[in-house]
Parts: C-alpha cells; structure tokens; sequence
C-alpha cells in the first residue's frame, strides 16, 4: 500500500489522497462488525488540513548518521551528527546537521513522537550564511505549533561573511546562493525523511520571506516540483535592481554636493504626522494605518516652511525634496525610471531609518547592503572590494551592465505553467509599509503572472495579500502578527482557497487589535459598528476602480521567460548558458 500511494500521489485528488492514507492505516475492524471501533475522524479539520495519521519513526535518531544518500542529488552527501532534543520546541525532535557538497550546510527537524507526513522548509534572509529553522508568519500554524511537522533549511552553500566576500573567486558559491542550495537540500531533506520514517511527506511546502521570498519564487520557477504550496513574503526577486540602484538611491538621493545627509532621522515622525493627517482617513477609518497607501496623494511640498514658521515643525526646501526623492524611487538623468514606480509607500516614514541616518556620518543599512552586494556579486566574475557608491552611474547603460547577474541571481520569470500544471500553491504577500523592498515590486511580478499567464489560469494556483502598516517582515505600526501557512497547506490539501487572514497586533503577550486582511485585489472595510480593534467588525469590499496602476520603466521587460540562466564552477570562473539571450544583448547597448 504505501509503494502505491508514493507511486499514485500525483495523479490522485487530495482529498483522495488523504482518505486513502487514513483508510491505509485505520484499525482493521473485525469481519463480525464494527463493535469496539473508533468513530472516523473526518478528512480534513476545520482548518482545511488533511487529517493525516501521526507516524513514529521507523528509524533510530543516531542512525541517521550511518545513511548512504548517494544518488539523491548531484553532489555526495555527508550526515555530521544526528542527535534528539527534547528542549526548546513543543516535541522532542531528531535534530539532523550535514553537508551537500561542496559546501551547503543543512539542519533537519524531524518529530520523533508523531509526525504527521509534513515537509516544510525555511528560507534564509539577506545573504544567508547562517543555517536556522524559522518560520517567519507561521509560528502559529497547527502543524508547526504542537511539534509534528519535519522541517529543514540551509546556509545555501557558504558561512557567515555578510559582507558578501565569500563570493570572491568561489563561483559554486554564487550558485548555490542562487538556486542551487534551497533545491538539493529540498531533495536530500525528503529522502532522508523517507528513510527515518519509512514513506515521503504526503506534502512538501516552502516557506520564506525577503532573500527567503526570492528563494521561494526561484523554487517554483526552475524546480517546480519541489513543494507543493510555497508561501513567498516580500520576495527580494527583483534582486539585483534591489541591492544596486534602489539601495543605491536610498542613500544618494539623500546627499547634498559635500556628501552630507540632506534629511535626518529626527524629522520622520513629523512628516509621518503630515501624511497621517491627509490620508488616513481615506479607507474610512482613522487608526494609523493607510488601508491602501496607493491612494494617498501626499505632497512633501506642503511641509515646507513659511516666512518666520518655527524650523521645528516644517521642512527646508531640500529637505522636501528629498522626501519626493525617496518616495518615487531611482530614476537616471532623462527621468527613467530605474525601479518600478513608489520605492517607499506613504505611511512607512517611521521606518525609513534603514536608510535615513540619525547623524551626520552614520553609515545606514542600505549603503551597506549596496556594498556587498556590488563589490563581490553584482558584476559575473568581478572582484572590486574598492567599489563605492559614486561608481554606479544612474544611466540605461549602467543599468543594463549591472543587469547581466539577474539572469541566475533574479526570480522574475512570470511563467509559472509548469508549477500550476503541477497542482502547486502560491501565496505571495508583502506588507505596504515595508522599508526595504518596495511592495509595488510584488505588485508588478503579480502583474506580470496575469499578463503572462492570463487572469484566470493565475487565480486558480495564487493569491497576493497586501498588510497594511507591515513593515518588512513584519513589525510596523499595522497588525503584524498572522499566520501565512496554514491557508496555502488548506489550500493544496483539501482544495479551500485561501480566504482572508486575521493579522494582530500584540502588545506584552495580549491582543489588542485584530484586523482581516483579504486575498488581494479586495480590501477591508470597517462595518461602522463596535470596535474598530476588531476583526469580525470589518468586512471584504473590492473597489470599484483600482488606483492605477504604472509598472512602466526601464527594467520591466525582466518581467519574462526566456532569459534564464543556468551556471557551473569553471575554477574561479562562472560559466552560464545560454551564453546570449536578449538580456547580454542589452548590455551592450549605448541608451
């Protein structure tokens, strides 16, 4: 039985799939009848989940250090230690650390008192480096919060060194940061819960935010057959255009001729007050959040001083400016627009510290994160640890130069047929306030899927959620505290679409507001009755007209299939085919 449901899964229906599994391993009844037997549980629980039986490990926890994984991927693997834990996590586990060579690190998490034939894998934030299970926006999640779910995640092939020097002369590096480290460690972790437990996971899902967002997007776009839901937050596929010219101009659009900040931090709050005061309450309720910061229409302009106005509470000329500067994002000499239109929504200025300085000379978070990533990954097979900020022009033939590394490092392909045609899952969500990667960025991917795919082919396997207030991540001023999993497991288990979510905020372990959050383009709209820090006071409405909608500029054609590129180690060398698509042929250009 078990070899023919592994052989079968793909082609039955889940909700066959988890009858037959409950059915496989229910308690024989005797032929005389059903006297003594247990009442069915039902097939899925009221969270949509498959009530999947609980297995025990069919395996020894040290054993795991004594398998043979050849063949399981293309490099040999090897298990370091394998060792129970019974401390820190609902259950005790059989915590797994090894090496998928060269150089992946992966740790496993595998329930040894029950499992409940789950898979999920972890993304890693920023450059990565570092090997740690965490599930950003899904602590809450069934499976995850009683311990019986087996997890894993990786370094993706290198340790520590934000800095981005380890990508120096160390190509296989470079592409296992890529794609390549999420998708081996994805195999190996399956085959090594096959052997601990004796069958697969009925079900595989991929969950991650940021850098973890991309790795998600570059999972059901090269290897879609990897998980069977995948939750993608705040994706950073947009990578290369993210840590060069938006970072870039975080920093630079802030500068005046001496190299002096124009705009310090200390007067965020004040024009966070201003675009509070126009535009909160345009959802129809004023809490401090923008509902939908695309409808503001705040002027910076308006902060600045008159004649003999306390300097205190209003803005210098230049300082007005630069607010403009930061909002609308980079654009080069002509105008063009070098990033999808609004980098930084209204209603995010109290978090515009990652990029704004406290003081003169601070260097911030975003001329750091340009740095490393210019200095060591940018460029394909350049080294310039003297690399500075003044060295990126904000021209078309700057751009395009910079651009050679999105066709491996980005994950902007919008033709997710093979995915869909799979049965897979995606939900994509960004918070509006989020002050590291613009949301208008997964806007435009969500776009693109639409415009690639068609509207409804793109309905039937995604959902975008939108949080207002969020800030990257999480955190920010709005509810910040949900749960992203369980609607994509529901979703790829018993066949229930994802719904609205309840977001919280949480003050000291209490709740002190719920808001729904509905799967985009609809929005939440408060009732008029009871508490607004309520959720079941707000329903779902889907305006009328959307605010428009501008995804025009220089770099949208990465929006397509087709110039993907796929790369091995040669030395110190990174050698990608196809070796000419229309995206070598741009670098060339003289624009």
């Amino acid at each position: 039985m078990r070899d023919l449901l592994g052989r079968t899964k793909r082609c039955l229906t889940v909700a066959a799939l988890a009858l037959a599994l409950t059915l496989a391993l229910a308690p024989a009844v005797s032929a005389g009848g059903t006297a003594g037997a247990q009442p069915a549980e039902p097939a899925f629980t009221a969270a949509g989940l498959a009530n999947l039986p609980a297995l025990p490990p069919v395996l020894d926890c040290a054993g795991l250090t004594g398998l043979d994984l050849g063949g399981v991927t293309d490099a040999p693997v090897t298990i370091r230690s394998a060792a129970v834990v019974t401390t820190g996590a609902p259950a005790p586990y059989c915590d797994v650390r090894g090496t998928i060579a060269p150089a992946d690190i992966i740790v496993l998490r595998l329930p040894v008192n029950g499992w409940t034939q789950r898979y999920v894998q972890t993304g890693c934030g920023g450059l990565c480096g570092s090997a740690n299970i965490g599930y950003p926006q899904a602590a809450t999640c069934p499976p995850i919060a009683d311990g019986t779910v087996a997890s894993a995640t990786t370094d993706m092939g290198h340790q520590g060194q934000n800095d981005g020097s380890w990508a120096a002369g160390n190509p296989q590096a470079q592409i296992d940061f890529a794609y390549r480290g999420v998708h081996v460690t994805a195999e190996v972790a399956k085959a090594i819960i096959t052997r601990f437990y004796g069958r697969p996971p009925a079900y595989s899902y991929f969950n991650g935010c940021s850098d973890g967002g991309r790795e998600a997007l570059m999972e059901a776009q090269r290897f879609p057959g990897d998980f069977d839901g995948i939750a993608a937050g705040a994706p950073a596929n947009n990578m290369v255009v993210q840590n060069t010219f938006h970072h870039a101009w975080n920093v630079l659009a802030n500068r005046d001729r001496n190299g002096d900040s124009i705009l310090l931090a200390g007067r965020l709050p004040l024009i966070h007050d201003a675009v509070l005061a126009a535009c909160d309450g345009l959802d129809g309720l004023r809490d401090g959040v923008l509902g939908d910061p695309r409808r503001c229409g705040f002027d910076p302009g308006t902060l600045v001083c008159a004649a003999g106005q306390d300097p205190a509470t209003c803005l210098s000329p230049a300082e007005a400016a630069v607010v403009r500067r930061l909002h609308d994002g980079a654009v080069d000499g002509r105008g063009r627009r070098l990033e999808p239109a609004v980098a930084h929504e209204w209603g995010s200025e109290l978090d515009w510290t990652l990029f704004v300085p406290a003081a003169q000379g601070q260097r911030v978070g975003s001329e750091s994160f340009v740095l490393s990533f210019a200095r060591y990954l940018a460029y394909p097979n350049v080294v310039n640890p003297d690399w500075q900020l003044a060295d990126l022009k904000f021209t078309a033939e700057s751009f395009w130069n910079t651009m050679q590394s999105a066709s491996y490092l980005s994950a902007m392909d919008p033709d997710l047929g093979r995915f869909q045609r799979g049965g897979g899952k995606l939900l994509l969500w960004h918070g509006w306030n989020d002050q590291h990667i613009a949301p208008r960025s997964t806007l435009a991917y969500h776009d693109a899927l639409r415009r690639t795919m068609g509207a409804k082919a793109v309905d039937s396997f995604t959902r975008l959620y939108l949080f207002p207030g969020v800030a990257h991540c999480g955190g920010g001023e709005g509810p910040n505290t949900f749960d992203i999993l369980t609607p994509v497991m529901a979703w790829a288990e018993s066949g229930r679409p994802p719904g609205k979510i309840i977001a919280s905020n949480v003050t000291g372990g209490a709740v002190t507001r719920t808001r729904p959050v509905y799967p985009y383009p609809a929005v939440a709209r408060y009732d008029g009755t009871g508490s607004a820090d309520d959720a079941a006071n707000f329903v779902a409405a889907t305006p009328r007209q959307e605010p428009r909608a501008d995804y025009r500029w220089l770099g949208e054609r990465l929006y397509s299939h087709g110039y993907q590129t796929w790369c091995t180690a040669e030395g110190t060398e990174l050698r990608c085919r196809p070796s000419e698509t229309w995206l070598t042929r741009r670098g060339t250009t003289r624009d």
